[in-house]
């Protein structure tokens, strides 16, 4: 069978693209047959052209064989995973080769999935929706990520802060998240999250969020129900990274002894997350410069933590983020203002 592409009748959105790889040509005939009533079908019969295709049309999934001269599909698959371009693709083996060892081979080499030969219809089609659906998943959470960093930058453009600030102090945010005890995803959704801590700002007036000289009291009141709004915007969540993002928007500006904003939350009442945050925020905002103020050198601010512990900050935490000093001033350093 020559090197095409199956595709059915247009149809919007299209559906997913599937590269299909084996020297047999029957082989291939009949994924063909399995698969064409709902996928569009791209064929290959060795790993070169695979590769070929692979980096020109992004296919959503590759079935691989293994055996087949020159290239192997183990070598393939390794090759398709070396390359940014094509790292993402799931590969799936459909090969003859059934022992133990050769799956775990196969596995080794960045494969998601084993099929073996001779191949069952069903349990074809039931693989290829899985992994298609698992895809799909993870499209739909980097959309939702792309979307609450966008709409976290959209609430620096109405500050004095820059996009460094967020990224900033979202690193040092996380850096703390696993010095408390968070495994990699809390601490992850935690770095994802706390770009929107400000995001109420979007609702505060220019003349007051802007203004160059100190606030009065009405003023003030109103610059203080960002962390409402903020809380709004975000809406509720059962759980997750926007749960999270709610928690860190309302409670940033409590403090540890109970005199902070909005709520006059005091100690472990106010949510882990939001003391987190709290640190990791005024850390980076007395470190760095603003129109109105001169950066602080950082032992200035080291010393200001300290002093502002059991009062403003956890002291736990505060102990905690400075244990990290090296590791939070290779961050500042790395995101630095250009």
């Amino acid at each position: 069978m020559n090197d095409l592409t199956f595709r059915p009748a247009a149809t919007t959105p299209q559906p997913p693209l599937i590269l299909a790889v084996d020297d047999e040509a029957s082989n291939l005939q009949l994924l063909r047959q399995i698969l064409q009533d709902q996928y569009r079908l791209l064929f290959a019969k060795d790993g070169a052209r695979a590769l070929e295709l692979a980096r020109q049309e992004r296919p959503a999934l590759i079935l691989l064989d293994v055996m087949m001269p020159g290239m192997s599909g183990h070598d393939a698959c390794r090759q398709l995973k070396a390359d940014p371009a094509t790292a993402g693709i799931p590969v799936i083996f459909v090969t003859a080769l059934s022992s133990p060892e050769d799956e775990v081979e196969g596995f080794d080499a960045g494969a998601v999935d084993y099929i073996t030969k001779p191949v069952s219809a069903p349990i074809v089609r039931a693989r290829v929706r899985t992994h298609l659906s698992l895809v799909r998943m993870d499209e739909l959470k980097e959309t939702r990520l792309q979307i609450v960093q966008r709409l976290g930058l959209a609430a620096e453009y109405k500050d004095n802060e820059t996009g460094m600030h967020v990224i900033r102090m979202s690193h040092y945010a996380r850096l703390l998240g696993v010095a408390v005890g968070m495994d990699e995803t809390q601490a992850d959704d935690l770095l994802h999250a706390a770009p929107m801590h400000d995001v109420g700002k979007i609702g505060i007036p220019d003349r007051i969020l802007q203004k160059p000289a100190a606030l009065d009291k009405e003023e003030w009141a109103i610059m203080q129900s960002h962390a409402l709004i903020g809380g709004d915007i975000i809406g509720e969540h059962p759980h997750g990274m926007l749960k999270l993002a709610r928690d860190i928007a309302l409670t940033h500006h409590e403090k540890w002894d109970g005199s902070g904003y909005p709520n006059g939350l005091a100690g472990s009442a106010i949510p882990l997350v939001g003391r987190i945050v709290a640190i990791a925020d005024v850390f980076d905002a007395l470190t760095s410069a603003r129109p109105y103020k001169a950066a602080w050198p950082v032992e200035e601010t080291v010393d200001y933590l300290k002093q502002q512990k059991g009062r403003h900050f956890d002291p736990e935490l505060v102990d905690l983020f400075l244990q990290q000093l090296p590791a939070i001033c290779a961050i500042k350093d790395k995101w630095a203002e250009r």
